[in-house]
């Protein structure tokens, strides 16, 4: 008997796991919300330089105070970062009528000193009543700040991937998954209140690491309590889940202005999911395996009682729990670590070109998500079309790799998505429309691509090192998402080559896939030696060192379990 044997004798599909998955999956609407959170608490208002507090008695309007006070750009509108030194008084005698800048050029005020905003900005707040843009100044010399704020988000997701992922092995993934609950409901009420930016970044980084604990401990939780036939049908709805979660913030934000009440409205449920989450049960394969038989039988029996199963549940024992377990507790005998995805010559190629899709996937997605402001369309009606798209960007991926492939399928989707980005680069800024276009679909590839590498990388690792390797090419990923946003700074010096980056980098991780073999139809890879065995239409050479490490893998894969 296999323990998914023991889980069809409790009940593998009813109505705990019901009920289970969908409490597990409603928290990840909320996920969303905190990855693109910045699109909306940090837009950055029209701005200009405050006008000297001379002028405060003057009586002028607007558009007055502006012509005296602000020079123009190179584009013929108000300089955001400049103004002069005292109010050019003259241009007030023009005969322009038709703008209060008319023709008013550099050629006017050629000679006027200049300096920057020493008495702060006005902001134009129509269309969001405070952002941490407005409230702290990250404008002109500190604009870059907009940038890395997101990035320690980014930062604080890979270390929280890094530390849960090793707390959840030893501890179990109950009890981690309910202080990621209440840490992300602390970290965002403290972000929500932060007097300073300084400190809205740690509180920002405490949520990234929060995200990733709900992120690791709720998938494990959702696949270890189903049957493997569900596996692939829960992980596509609970996908989808993320998808909604994103025009859920777009309600959210349109609804709520203040950047102080939006970030309180995401992060408040999580106290209510707090709550909830003591009713979760303990995987009991992790509890069998970390040796807790009395408390995995309690759990098991348990759940066979609130699905109607009394006398099954009785029949459970620890003499039929360790027989259900020998298969999983003979695969942990043999001692595996991240080194081994770079000892052998096909696993080694296998890791360096996954990392490269899961790096560049992350990387480009994210660089394309969180610069909605750059298409100069509506932002809550990009954030909507770029949340609508996963939908059936996902459909169409799921139908090219079940009939295609999925090596095909993760080429093309990277491959278009960067050729749509570096295409964007000649469609002038006027057509926005157009631009818009091909943004989507870009975002829809990349979305694609993120679906695709998830099933490719699980399915092309082997058994005895697939969590070793998940977690490395997941590590690549968030890795990307925290670079992602500082490369729109390099746009200072030459404003296309974060585009030319962003669209690059994909291209060229999808010229890298096609060299990672098919997986469509093949049994998945138990051991090293299975993949360095299989039929890819060209013979690898190992050192004696790499033959030795597979003979001893192999060998260690027959020992019995003590």
């Amino acid at each position: 008997m296999a323990f998914a044997d023991l889980l069809e004798q409790v009940g593998s599909t009813g109505r705990f796991q019901v009920l289970h998955v969908t409490l597990l999956s409603i928290p990840i609407f909320m996920m969303a919300s905190h990855n693109l959170l910045q699109n909306f608490v940090a837009v950055v208002p029209p701005h200009f330089c405050r006008a000297h507090s001379n002028l405060s008695q003057s009586g002028l309007g607007l558009e007055d105070t502006l012509l005296v006070t602000v020079p123009l750009d190179q584009t013929g509108k108000p300089h955001r970062c400049r103004r002069y030194v005292t109010p050019q008084w003259h241009l007030l005698g023009t005969n322009i009528t038709s703008s209060p800048w008319g023709e008013v050029g550099f050629e006017d005020v050629v000679d006027a000193e200049l300096q920057g905003c020493v008495d702060g900005w006005s902001y134009d707040m129509n269309e969001r009543t405070s952002t941490i843009i407005s409230d702290w100044d990250l404008v002109c010399d500190l604009h870059h700040l907009k940038q890395m704020g997101q990035t320690i988000y980014m930062g604080g997701v890979l270390v929280g991937s890094l530390v849960f992922g090793a707390l959840s092995d030893r501890y179990g993934r109950r009890i981690l998954l309910i202080f990621s609950y209440l840490m992300m409901a602390v970290c965002g009420t403290c972000t929500a209140l932060s007097n300073s930016f300084s400190l809205f970044c740690l509180c920002r980084f405490g949520c990234g690491m929060a995200l990733s604990g709900v992120v690791l401990n709720c998938l494990s939780l959702i696949v270890e309590w189903i049957p493997t036939r569900w596996r692939t049908v829960v992980g596509t709805l609970t996908g989808y889940c993320y998808t909604v979660g994103q025009l859920i913030l777009v309600g959210l934000a349109y609804f709520i202005r203040d950047w102080r009440w939006l970030t309180l409205a995401v992060s408040l449920p999580f106290y209510i999911f707090f709550l909830y989450s003591w009713w979760f049960h303990e995987s009991a394969r992790w509890l069998a395996l970390k040796n807790k038989s009395d408390q995995a039988i309690q759990t098991l029996q348990s759940i066979a009682n609130f699905n109607g199963r009394h006398e099954e549940g009785k029949q459970i024992d620890t003499k039929v729990l360790e027989e259900s377990m020998k298969k999983e507790l003979s695969c942990t005998q043999s001692s595996y670590s991240v080194f081994d995805l770079f000892r052998t010559p096909k696993i080694r190629i296998m890791t360096g070109c996954l990392s490269a899709v899961w790096l560049s996937t992350s990387f480009a997605y994210y660089g394309l998500a969180m610069d909605l402001e750059k298409f100069g369309v509506d932002i809550y009606l990009i954030q909507v079309i770029f949340g609508a798209v996963d939908i059936p960007a996902k459909v169409i991926v799921a139908v090219c790799m079940s009939f295609l492939g999925r090596q095909p399928s993760q080429c093309g989707a990277l491959i278009i998505a960067g050729v749509t980005i570096l295409v964007n680069l000649l469609v002038p800024f006027d057509k926005q429309t157009l631009r818009t276009c091909l943004a989507v679909l870009g975002k829809g590839c990349l979305a694609a691509s993120f679906s695709c590498c998830y099933l490719y990388s699980s399915e092309l690792f082997p058994t005895v090192i697939r969590q070793n390797g998940m977690g490395w090419v997941s590590m690549m990923g968030r890795a990307g998402a925290m670079v992602a946003p500082m490369v729109l700074l390099t746009g200072d010096y030459v404003p296309w080559l974060p585009g030319f980056i962003y669209g690059g980098v994909p291209v060229l991780s999808g010229v890298a896939a096609i060299f990672l073999p098919e997986t469509l139809g093949s049994p998945l890879p138990d051991t090293i030696q299975d993949v360095e065995e299989r039929s890819t239409g060209t013979s690898s050479k190992m050192s004696p060192k790499e033959a030795v490490i597979l003979r001893d893998t192999k060998e260690n894969l027959r020992k019995p379990v003590a």
